[in-house]
């Protein structure tokens, strides 16, 4: 059992985030869709969902307008291949914005870092002219280029 769980704020789209993550992510499942009780003003929508993407699980919460997304939390996603850094960053970018070095926000505001597993290795490199060298590279890009970052090391 996961001891952590990430609660995601949604103002009614909750399952309809649920829903498109789990489009995204292979291994994806719902555990669970709370509605609100009979009687209630919001009958029967849904409150709160629990899913798991990739093993990981969250929650989506229906809590309404007030409180909205902001980069000073993001999810981070650890890609292998450049094919996989595509896959993601091109299916979370669907009506959301870009950003730099790997971020970008979905079309409900939530932030992602899309990120190479290569990325860290490079930036860290005991060798500080080939980690600058990445560095810039990776600072001139808006979706990562593994390719590109690998050059950069080499110099």
């Amino acid at each position: 059992m996961q001891k952590i769980t990430p609660c995601l704020w949604f103002d009614g789209q909750a399952e309809e985030a649920m829903n498109h993550y789990m489009s995204i992510f292979k291994n994806s499942k719902v555990l669970s869709v709370m509605r609100w009780p009979e009687g209630s003003p919001s009958e029967g929508k849904v409150l709160v969902t629990s899913f798991e993407l990739d093993g990981v699980e969250f929650q989506a919460l229906n809590g309404g307008p007030e409180f909205k997304f902001t980069e000073a939390v993001s999810l981070s996603i650890t890609c292998k291949t450049q094919e996989e850094v595509d896959h993601f960053w091109n299916r979370l970018l669907e009506g959301g914005e870009p950003s730099q070095c790997g971020w970008l926000k979905d079309k409900f505001g939530l932030s992602w870092q899309v990120v190479p597993e290569q990325l860290p290795r490079l930036l860290q490199d005991p060798d500080k002219a080939k980690a600058g060298r990445v560095m810039q590279a990776m600072m001139q890009m808006i979706k990562i280029d593994i390719a590109k970052l690998e050059d950069a090391a080499k110099g």
